[in-house]
């Protein structure tokens, strides 16, 4: 069966990005020209799949209107002769259908998927965290190979990984990972056991978890059997591990040079991640690079 869905995490209270989130989910936060969630949509459209399931919370409801036609709006634009507008809005226009459920209480991300059992319907299934921006820059992207390895491998998940710096291990899910998987190429490999937020010297390995998984349906039958852990919560990868303790085949797929996960968890990758893709702006990326370059001979004491 192929892959069609997508659920998308959004329910987090973005805390550390307080007071800009405070009214304004963070997934609503501009990143360059549109906001973060919309570069999330377009990746999962881009990868063919044509549902999303939002798992959304309080004060979440901007992303609901984001992606809902505004019929009268576009009528104002295109009296107004602003085709350039009108085009900024094709978005809407996406072939995907947009479905909603509410997680009521911050229980974990792993409870968040759980939600979504009825959707997905024993179908296997995309999740793509909406904090999270993946950047392919040429040929396939990471969410389309990720998913052509689930199905060649007929594993029960399949997780993408990024290398990171020795300091940032501590930051994340970590790999331990197993031998390449013969015919697919030296990006996917068996995943052997998932290590969350290791310290550095005990990490076993520097691939981090980089919010983009395929699974089956048999990942909610671990997440109905994983224990809470720190704040009541049930994470994710605590069902993963479930799963490979079951003897469960789950692969990791290693992102490529010039493949990159923007993190907007905090501000200070928040502002890098708007600065990337501000300063490659086709018509103003070039004007804010000579600003910037202004503003660092200013600050240079």
């Amino acid at each position: 069966m192929g892959t069609t869905k997508a659920v998308v995490p959004v329910a987090g209270l973005g805390t550390r990005l307080l007071p800009a989130t405070k009214s304004q989910p963070k997934e609503m936060l501009p990143v360059g020209r549109q906001p973060v969630v919309q570069y999330v949509v377009e990746e999962i459209e881009a990868a063919g799949l044509t549902s999303i399931l939002f798992v959304t919370g309080r004060s979440k409801t901007a992303i609901e209107d984001h992606f809902d036609r505004d019929a009268e709006l576009r009528r104002s634009l295109a009296q107004a002769n602003k085709a350039d507008l009108v085009a900024a809005l094709a978005y809407e226009d996406a072939n995907v259908e947009f479905l909603y459920t509410r997680q009521s209480e911050q229980l974990g991300l792993g409870h968040a998927i759980g939600l979504a059992e009825g959707y997905v319907n024993g179908e296997p299934f995309v999740i793509a965290l909406g904090d999270s921006i993946i950047e392919s820059l040429q040929g396939p992207s990471v969410l389309r190979r990720l998913i052509d390895a689930f199905e060649q491998t007929g594993a029960a998940a399949a997780i993408a990984f990024e290398e990171v710096a020795p300091a940032d291990v501590g930051r994340y899910g970590i790999a331990a990972p197993g031998g390449p998987i013969a015919g697919l190429g030296g990006d996917v490999f068996r995943i052997d056991d998932l290590v969350e937020k290791p310290d550095a010297d005990a990490a076993p390995s520097r691939l981090a978890i980089s919010g983009r998984y395929v699974a089956s349906s048999a990942l909610f039958d671990a997440l109905r059997r994983t224990e809470p852990g720190k704040g009541g919560e049930i994470q994710l990868t605590d069902a993963f591990r479930i799963m490979l303790a079951e003897g469960k085949t789950l692969i990791g797929l290693r992102m490529r040079p010039g493949e990159r996960r923007h993190d907007i968890g905090n501000f200070e990758s928040y502002f890098r991640s708007f600065l990337h893709f501000a300063l490659r702006d086709p018509d103003h990326g070039e004007a804010l690079r000579a600003a910037l370059a202004r503003e660092l001979d200013d600050a240079t004491p």
